[in-house]
């Protein structure tokens, strides 16, 4: 297992419930908080961060979602912080780059899965359950997410859907191989990509079990390796989109985009919430299983790392 880091830097707090839980050993996933604040429409938002946590809980773990509220990071948010940031319109969407602005302005918002990756470390939580990761954007801006150097960085394992499907995923999964990420198949051969199973990108290996996973982390940790581990579970069958109609809004969604002249951040929600718009809803049902879903293995497999 990697190494319990240092106390947390200057302007994080970990909720009094959580650090007592992290010292006697009790099995705590950390959450991530863009898809609250930029990531679903409210009051959707709200709704699902509460089903969210409850998946962990229900699994036996304790929930850790992790956020900026004015200027100072939260890891843990009690009932009334969650509602705050969820209707917080003037929420900035925080990365790892983000956090001296946030904290220098006292501004709140919600953080990435770099940011996430970052604090949950940093409080010594193990397990990160997000919807699909940051990586290579499609086209010719050579835009990279944040989310990759934090994955090469911080050894967490990071349960998710693959990448999102809004990017270029043969190259994502070329940066992930080139900084020595691994990248699990929950009991799949093929990425997911996010809302759909795959087309046929291959994962770098294949695990069946919650047990299979942790033997995997400790070797990779054991062997000197210090990024994340990304466990890739499919979205479930019953709300996944075929992936030519996923293709099909994506395109009419970048068309999009391109005449608006978005781009940066504000990318990756504006797609995602075209690509709602353009299958009637389709992707948004996807994105709320796929997340709930991810969340329960990553509360199950933070009990199981910890034993019964």
């Amino acid at each position: 297992m990697p190494p319990r880091p240092r106390p947390l830097p200057d302007g994080f707090r970990l909720h009094p419930r959580l650090r007592e839980a992290l010292q006697t050993g009790e099995p705590v996933v950390a959450l991530e908080s863009t898809v609250i604040t930029h990531g679903l429409p409210r009051p959707i938002n709200l709704d699902l961060a509460r089903r969210m946590e409850a998946e962990v809980r229900a699994a036996g773990s304790l929930p850790a979602t992790v956020a900026v509220i004015e200027g100072e990071v939260r890891i843990g948010l009690q009932e009334d912080l969650l509602e705050r940031l969820a209707m917080d319109a003037a929420a900035i969407k925080v990365g790892p780059r983000d956090f001296a602005t946030a904290r220098l302005r006292r501004l709140s918002g919600g953080t990435t899965v770099g940011a996430t990756l970052r604090a949950a470390h940093a409080a010594g939580i193990q397990v990160f359950a997000t919807g699909g990761i940051g990586g290579v954007h499609r086209g010719a801006r050579h835009d990279v997410s944040a989310d990759l150097p934090a994955l090469a960085q911080h050894p967490l394992i990071v349960v998710c859907a693959g990448a999102k499907a809004i990017l270029d995923l043969p190259a994502t999964l070329e940066w992930l191989e080139t900084y020595g990420i691994p990248v699990l198949g929950w009991q799949t051969d093929v990425f997911p990509e996010f809302f759909s199973p795959g087309t046929g990108l291959p994962v770098s290996a294949r695990v069946e079990t919650l047990g299979e996973v942790r033997i995997f982390a400790e070797a990779h940790w054991k062997l000197g390796a210090g990024s994340a581990i990304l466990l890739c579970v499919p979205c479930p069958a019953d709300e996944a989109i075929p992936a030519q109609e996923l293709h099909s809004a994506l395109i009419k969604a970048e068309r999009q985009a391109e005449e608006q002249d978005i781009r940066g951040q504000a990318l990756t929600p504006f797609l995602l919430e075209a690509m709602a718009q353009l299958t009637g809803g389709a992707t948004l049902r996807a994105n709320l299983a796929l997340l709930r879903n991810n969340a329960r293995i990553a509360g199950e497999l933070a009990r199981a790392w910890k034993g019964p």
